[in-house]
């Protein structure tokens, strides 16, 4: 897990562009939005597509069990683990 986990950390600094974090910059069981990273709707459609691209993962919004799965690395990481 500890792969997916840099590799989902890279992923978010690439697709929203976070040029001055780095991967030791994001606590795994931290939140990404709000508080934490502080992460916003517009960034969550960034992140999204670029999880869609990645790993073919499409995203729903408007399911409740989608939103847990984007709150933080760890659980992103345990969605994108048993989906692919």
């Amino acid at each position: 897990m500890e792969t997916l986990y840099t590799e989902i950390k890279e992923l978010i600094i690439e697709a929203l562009n976070l040029e001055d974090i780095s991967t030791e910059d994001i606590e795994t069981e931290a939140p990404l939005f709000i508080d934490g990273l502080g992460l916003d709707s517009i960034d969550a459609l960034e992140l999204g597509m670029a999880i869609k691209q990645k790993y073919g993962l499409t995203l729903s919004s408007d399911n409740e069990e989608m939103k847990k799965s984007f709150y933080s690395v760890k659980t992103l990481a345990e969605y994108i683990n048993a989906n692919r």
